[in-house]
């Protein structure tokens, strides 16, 4: 994982013509929908739901300012996003964060069985740095090719975590019903989750709902990049309240020097 040590880029306001480009108001068909999404349905279209954009935009802005407070106070995020449509955004808003990432599977026990899932990451490392010694040259070419299988499927499921040492706080998670493990897995490690809600979700399920279109790739890169630059707002917060601190205790420092002094030169004159 590559920390990111870049600024927040500099974004225009969020606004319904960006959030209807992007198609974030297409909610499912009206058959399928869920009863307690009826707060952020703004209406329907030959059978679609249409979400309410002004509360979209609500919704995320207080998502993103939890999600910097999280990252303010040292915590990660990691953002979970398995379907196709959301592989490449989470990825690479992750990535571009420094944060961490699943988008290929969620593997039960992820967060629950913390333990068992560090260990699958340790195997997983101990065969990296044993094929980058050259210790595959030793073995037959069957063994050697079935050990960088094993090494592209370890990295499929623990790529994006491979240096999460600690649980995270705070999950992003895309389309809540696809990956109800790791929703389920958050709520009992009472790790707060903030979510990309379609009509067809429950919002009761997470503790920041963002109503929102969670099939289209533009509707999920628009949320999704949004969240990341939360992220990098709340690192650079955190490196500014770290120097600001630093300063004070080199004042506090220079403060003792000078008193010491004073008290040094009292003393001699004393004498």
């Amino acid at each position: 994982m590559v920390l990111s040590g870049e600024r927040e880029v500099a974004q225009e306001p969020l606004t319904m013509k960006s959030l209807l480009e992007a198609g974030v108001h297409f909610g499912h068909q009206t058959q399928r929908w869920h009863p307690r999404m009826k707060q952020y349905i703004f209406a329907q279209r030959n059978g679609i739901h249409i979400i309410d954009l002004q509360q979209s935009i609500v919704l995320l802005e207080r998502a993103r300012q939890f999600i910097s407070q999280v990252v303010e106070g040292g915590e990660s995020v990691l953002f979970v996003g398995t379907k196709r449509q959301a592989q490449d955004s989470i990825e690479q808003a992750a990535r571009r964060c420094g944060m961490f990432y699943v988008n290929h599977r969620w593997l039960g026990g992820t967060l629950t069985n913390f333990s068992t899932m560090q260990d699958r990451i340790d195997y997983l490392v101990r065969l990296e740095e044993r094929k980058a010694r050259g210790g595959f040259s030793q073995l037959t070419k069957k063994e050697a090719m079935k050990l960088d299988e094993e090494i592209l499927r370890l990295n499929r499921n623990f790529g994006g975590v491979k240096e999460m040492t600690r649980l995270p706080g705070a999950l992003f998670v895309v389309d809540i019903g696809r990956e109800k493990i790791a929703v389920a897995e958050g709520r009992r490690m009472n790790i707060p989750i903030v979510a990309v809600v379609d009509t067809d979700g429950d919002p009761n399920l997470v503790d920041y709902p963002i109503a929102a279109n969670d099939d289209a790739i533009r509707s999920i890169g628009l949320v999704t990049a949004r969240i990341a630059d939360a992220v990098t707002g709340g690192m650079n917060k955190r490196r500014e309240l770290a120097s600001a601190y630093s300063e004070e205790e080199q004042r506090e420092k220079e403060v003792e020097l000078t008193e010491d002094i004073a008290t040094s030169r009292a003393a001699q004159e004393a004498t």
